[in-house]
């Protein structure tokens, strides 16, 4: 059994940089940050015990730069890097590197990357291990067209052409006749080439309508592994989550039991170590399909971890440290259920822009069975450089009625100024009677282009706020800083209670 670490560097940045570096200091172990240029004020920089420069402004100069985190690692001690989600979580190479180097990567082996990387060598492990797949094709490049076509009608339109390489919806296109077919090969195949250095593509049957759920899995080097049940991510825009809830309302036990079985056995047949996900779609007739494997910690973890009371990020570092993982299939059970919304910098009125500024106000709301993970705070600046999620909100009722109230109360006083925020939008989501029902597919906000819609502005909001901005200026001649900041305490914006923004 490993010795513990005594120093492990956050190769990330933002709400995830954060969270780690909680349970790192909780367990005494010192956290290390790094940042970019735009990141040198930032939250997950000052909490952490030490924090070094990257340089760079864009990721590509900064996070992604794996040569230089292995250097700051070296020169600061650090004997083990967690990579979070996104930039190198996935990078089979930089994991390589890390374990090269004599630093445990908190993640999984590089094989188990490099094997769930590639969708189609993914698909094939997958069929091999007994898991249900997708029904499609993949092929060499210089396919012929018309053997493809004959491919694409065995398959039965409507198909997708997806990037073998990559995910989040890059390299994907929607074909539903044959006419459609050759056009859209070669339009995914630039498009994942620019995205992900792979022109590959594959089909892949497309299911209408269908449910995305995954299940947390988990392993270690001692051969166990289980999974952590499932979590309903079907509310999407443009293949992007934006709200996940545990347990599912579609999933019966049989069906629970059958996925969570699958998840295992794709876990073990890869030889997983550490946190990751089993996705799968599952079509109105309950029937699930393997979907990808994802290879790190997910973002969506902390509703998992409020139903389990568990935390995965140590987990995590106690299997990479060679321990077991501190939990079994038997001893996992879950309680209640909880809901995660992602707090964006965005306009869901202008097809989600993000939006950059600097938080003149930011008060996250606080109350029982509340969490919220963040990665700014008043002040903070949003930048065009990064991932426009400034936080996640995950709420915890002992029903999903009470999580759905209790997150609905949460986004009321969720208050942000200075960026637009899809906040509002989240709320009428989560106020939809569909979303109640559980009526959910991921291609739900499709079917209600009303969410998107942005309401009018409140007149008494805008009195509210002319009133306050004509007292202000009027004392800010005679007030002193005291008086000033009375003022500013008295202000509507320090207010949550009788009104509130958002």
């Amino acid at each position: 059994m490993g010795e513990m670490f005594k120093k492990v560097l956050i190769a990330n940045r933002g709400e995830i940089a954060v969270r780690v570096m909680q349970t790192l200091q909780q367990m005494n172990i010192r956290a290390v940050a790094v940042y970019s240029q735009p990141d040198r004020t930032a939250l997950h920089a000052s909490v952490a015990d030490e924090a070094y420069p990257l340089g760079g402004v864009t990721a590509a100069e900064s996070y992604l730069r794996g040569d230089r985190i292995l250097e700051i690692a070296r020169a600061c001690g650090a004997q083990a890097i967690h990579p979070g989600y996104g930039f190198l979580s996935e990078n089979e190479d930089f994991a390589q590197e890390c374990r090269d180097a004599g630093i445990a990567f908190i993640g999984p082996k590089p094989e188990a990357i490099r094997a769930m990387g590639d969708k189609v060598l993914a698909k094939q492990t997958m069929q091999k291990a007994g898991v249900p797949v997708v029904p499609g094709w993949s092929g060499a490049m210089d396919t012929p067209i018309d053997q493809i076509r004959a491919e694409a009608n065995r398959v039965g339109y409507p198909l997708l052409v997806k990037a073998a390489a990559g995910g989040g919806g890059k390299g994907m296109r929607l074909v539903k006749d044959e006419y459609e077919l050759q056009a859209a090969l070669e339009a995914a195949a630039r498009e994942a080439q620019a995205a992900f250095g792979d022109g590959r593509v594959f089909l892949e049957k497309y299911i209408a309508r269908p449910r995305h759920i995954e299940f947390q899995i988990f392993g270690d080097d001692h051969g166990h592994a289980a999974h952590l049940f499932e979590r309903e991510c079907s509310i999407q825009r443009r293949y992007q989550k934006i709200i996940e809830e545990t347990p599912s309302v579609a999933l019966t036990p049989d069906l629970r039991a059958k996925m969570g079985d699958a998840a295992v056995k794709a876990a073990k047949a890869i030889g997983y170590t550490s946190a990751g996900t089993v996705e799968f779609l599952v079509d109105d007739k309950g029937n699930f399909y393997f979907l990808e494997v994802n290879a790190r910690l997910q973002v969506e973890h902390p509703v998992t971890e409020m139903t389990l009371q568990q935390d995965l990020v140590r987990a995590q570092i106690l299997v990479a440290a060679g321990q077991p993982m501190p939990f079994s299939q038997e001893t996992l059970r879950p309680i209640g259920h909880a809901i995660e919304c992602r707090i964006c910098a965005e306009d869901p009125a202008n097809s989600f822009f993000p939006s950059i500024g600097t938080l003149r106000r930011y008060r996250p709301p606080v109350g029982p069975n509340i969490r919220v993970d963040t990665g700014v705070i008043e002040g903070s600046t949003v930048s065009v450089h990064y991932d426009p999620m400034l936080a996640k909100l995950i709420v915890w009722g002992r029903d999903r009625r009470e999580a759905i109230d209790g997150t609905l109360w949460a986004l009321r006083r969720f208050v942000v100024l200075g960026v637009t925020t899809n906040i509002e939008f989240l709320q009428r989501v989560i106020a939809h009677p569909a979303f109640a029902r559980g009526d959910l597919h991921t291609h739900f906000l499709n079917d209600h282009p009303d969410l998107n819609e942005k309401p009018a502005e409140s007149p008494d909001l805008a009195l509210i706020a002319a009133a306050w901005v004509s007292r202000h200026a009027a004392n800010t001649g005679a007030a002193t800083n005291g008086a000033a900041a009375a003022i500013d305490r008295a202000g509507p914006w320090s207010t949550t209670t009788s009104w509130r923004v958002g």
